[in-house]
Parts: structure tokens; C-alpha cells; sequence
């Protein structure tokens, strides 16, 4: 049976978010606190088991690094992370914060050289995802490399190491001072779980 090519998988995933109602318009403040006219819930996505199994498999078949461990931070990375290390056959683990510091919590360790994917469901600046990075290299982990399900930098977003994404886009995002949405008074959503300050 032929495998389906990259682009098959980005069209064919994109045909699932707006199936799922992942993929909202509006007005909308994402976690890195920029705003755009897009946003991409990945929750309403995740919810659906078949079709998280299907994005993180699919993901998978991209890794080219050996990774031990996956890790995702809470709560956008959460699931993407279950999947993709049932995906690999290692280990999943999360990130979440405490106060405003991200840590690991509830018993989870990461062994001195473990290699470790970091993963997220969705990439603008990539903020969270190195958060949880810094988490990995204080327990002695080492970053194999990084991961999401849509990176929304279209690409500019670089880790210093491997990234993979199921989809990337090119979407516009600006900060306040310089949004039209904003200059026009349409109001702002904003669905993100980051608290974000715009000093």
C-alpha cells in the first residue's frame, strides 16, 4: 500500500480540524499574547480519539532521532504527547506549571541522558515548548528534538534542534499595538490557558 505524501497529510489534516471545529475565526489572543484572525482549538480536535491517534501516528512517521521519553506541556501538549509516545513506544510525560514556573510534577522523572521529545499541539513562538525543555535538562535529560501538531510560524520558529510539525501555516500574528482587528473594536477572545503579560 502506497504511503500518503506530506502534502496529502496537511490537506487531509486540515480537512479534519474544520471537521472537528478546531479551526476558528475571530479575533483572538494567543498564548504568546499576539494576536490573529485565526486560532486553532486542538482541543476540540484531541477530543476525538481516532483522530488524535491518527495526526500523533502520522506524526511518528516523521521522527527521525531515537527518543526515550515524549513530553508535552499542560495542557495543549497533554494528549499529543500520550499519542505520539504510544506512537514511538516510550514513555509519556507532562509539564505543568506551578505558579509561573513550569515543572515536573506527580512523580514523573526523567533518567540523566534520557532523550527526550518535546511536543505541542500548537507552535507560534514556540514559548511553552522551551519551557518545558529547560524542565527536561534540570532533571539531566537531553532535547532529541521538537515536535507539534500545527506550527503556525510558518516555519521561523527555530529550536536549535529538529522540528517536526504534521502542518505548518502561515498565519499573521501581531501584537496589540499594531493589530487592525484590534483598531476596528472587534473584540478580542481570548481561549489560551497561558496568562500572558503585555508589558
Amino acid at each position: 500500500m502506497k504511503s500518503a505524501k506530506p502534502e496529502e497529510i496537511s490537506v487531509s489534516f486540515k480537512e479534519r480540524l474544520r471537521e472537528t471545529g478546531a479551526l476558528l475565526e475571530g479575533h483572538f489572543q494567543l498564548s504568546s499574547g499576539l494576536h490573529a484572525p485565526r486560532y486553532f482549538q486542538c482541543a476540540r480536535f484531541l477530543q476525538h480519539p481516532a483522530q488524535a491517534e491518527w495526526a500523533c501516528r502520522e506524526l511518528a512517521k516523521n521522527i527521525e532521532e531515537p527518543v526515550d521519553v515524549v513530553l508535552g506541556p499542560a495542557l495543549g501538549g497533554m494528549i499529543a504527547a500520550y499519542e505520539l509516545g504510544r506512537a514511538l513506544g516510550v514513555r509519556a510525560l507532562f509539564t505543568e506549571r506551578l505558579g509561573e514556573n513550569m515543572t515536573l510534577r506527580r512523580g514523573f522523572e526523567i533518567a540523566r541522558g534520557e532523550r527526550v521529545l518535546v511536543v505541542e499541539d500548537v507552535v507560534t513562538t514556540g514559548l511553552s515548548a522551551r519551557e518545558a525543555a529547560e524542565c527536561v535538562r534540570a532533571a539531566g535529560g537531553e532535547i532529541a528534538a521538537f515536535a507539534s501538531l500545527i506550527d503556525r510560524s510558518g516555519g521561523k520558529v527555530a529550536f536549535g534542534v529538529p522540528f517536526y510539525a504534521l502542518l505548518t501555516v502561515e498565519e499573521e500574528a501581531l501584537g496589540p499595538e499594531c493589530c487592525p482587528l484590534c483598531t476596528l473594536g472587534i473584540t478580542l477572545d481570548k481561549p489560551g490557558s497561558r496568562k500572558v503579560s503585555m508589558k
